[in-house]
């Protein structure tokens, strides 16, 4: 199971001396890819809750990097790690501008790139931005329809409902072909049904692991379904880590984990997920009020206990 590192891109630490340090201390640790988030806007009452824990939004949010520009910087000081989005709001921008920053990133990162997006979770930033919130299902299918072919390269055009684009040369092609893979944070019927029928993968976020690999078989089925080859598929598990009493090691209950839990616990889950065939796991160690030193200390120990395992 490759293991993962959230950036710091959000919070206090967002900014150049975070991304250096962690991209680079990253890869010397040994972790296999980096990973950010995106967000363009921190209403001080969203009408949606967050969705996980209490329903508040992390005020980490408030301070946020364009995740595109974070993984180019964090692309050139590193040579090995894969970079990702998790996730990508992909609909928030016209599909042919996505399509040539996507491409520029696969190419300058010497196609390391991984295209996770996923819809969002609150409709003040889709109105912030102007794109309605309703009808993000076709906004993506077409958004995938355009990032195919643009990614197909030479002579291409689109005639869809949403965009079109005249007959036009398309001189720039990613490093990785046919182009980086697209991954999709989804949970819902729909959601898995496209993940089979086109995509390259899964971007759950960390929850008890019979309930993870039950929607992890209903992708698969619906891969099956679609003539695909489901072993081609891949499953790339955030977690956002909250950690109880670090010093007095105060456990989390079991029905708590691994929304909260020791860092123990959190270890005793990652080993527990690549058991179970999880492909890839990520950590974010952000989301909570540690300074960028400790939360670089324990990405350290987070991974030496993994491997130790």
């Amino acid at each position: 199971m490759r293991l993962g590192l959230a950036l710091p891109t959000f919070g206090p630490d967002a900014g150049p001396e975070g991304v250096i340090e962690v991209s680079r201390t990253a890869e010397d640790m040994g972790y296999g890819s980096l990973w950010c988030g995106d967000r363009v806007l921190a209403p001080i009452t969203p009408s949606v809750p967050y969705p996980s824990g209490d329903g508040v939004m992390p005020r980490a949010f408030e301070n946020h990097m364009d995740p595109l520009v974070a993984l180019t910087f964090a692309a050139a000081h590193t040579s090995r790690v894969r970079l990702g989005t998790s996730t990508l709001n992909g609909l928030w921008q016209p599909p042919l501008m996505l399509a040539r920053s996507l491409t520029t990133l696969d190419l300058v990162s010497r196609g390391r790139l991984d295209v996770g997006l996923g819809f969002g979770w609150m409709p003040e930033e889709y109105t912030a931005v102007g794109v309605p919130w309703e009808g993000r299902g076709a906004r993506l299918e077409e958004t995938l329809d355009i990032l195919e072919g643009y990614w197909a390269g030479d002579l291409y055009t689109h005639e869809g409902p949403l965009f079109t684009i005249p007959e036009t040369k398309v001189g720039l092609e990613p490093h990785q072909r046919p182009g980086p893979p697209v991954l999709l944070a989804a949970f819902t019927p729909h959601g898995f049904g496209r993940i089979g029928r086109r995509l390259d993968g899964w971007l759950p976020v960390a929850m008890p692991l019979p309930y993870l690999m039950e929607m992890w078989a209903a992708i698969v089925k619906e891969a099956e379904a679609a003539d695909r080859d489901p072993s081609a598929l891949r499953m790339a598990l955030r977690v956002n880590v909250e950690l109880t009493d670090t010093k007095a090691h105060t456990k989390a209950g079991p029905d708590e984990v691994p929304r909260r839990g020791t860092l123990d616990q959190y270890l005793d889950y990652a080993r527990a997920a690549a058991e179970a065939g999880v492909h890839e796991l990520f950590v974010d160690f952000g989301q909570q009020a540690t300074t960028l030193g400790e939360s670089v200390d324990l990405a350290g120990r987070f991974l030496t206990g993994v491997r130790a395992g």
